[in-house]
């Protein structure tokens, strides 16, 4: 199956640093709603790079189609206040 890395950009430079009380719970469910993936075998890895410039998001994932990926950003409940961008990945993986 195919592999695709993902960015999710933050809203401003500083989100990480300053999130509202309302921001904190759309990422809390950001979390959770990746987590249930990783646990169906979706995700390989996921989680924030700490970039001294600008905390980012990272994931890879494995899915069917770029379709399937397109889905499961539109359902990610950080898509309502951060961007994402992706990439086709040729992952080196260990044999499941």
């Amino acid at each position: 199956m195919p592999h695709y890395f993902l960015k999710l950009n933050p809203s401003r430079p500083t989100f990480a640093q300053d999130m509202t009380a309302e921001e904190r719970n759309i990422m809390l469910r950001h979390v959770a709603y990746w987590t249930d993936l990783m646990n169906k075998g979706l995700v390989v890895v996921f989680g924030p790079v700490m970039d001294p410039k600008e905390v980012y998001g990272v994931g890879v994932v494995e899915t069917e189609t770029e379709e399937q990926l397109k889905e499961l950003i539109k359902n990610d409940p950080a898509t309502s206040i951060n961007r994402y961008e992706y990439y086709p990945m040729r992952a080196v993986t260990t044999v499941k």
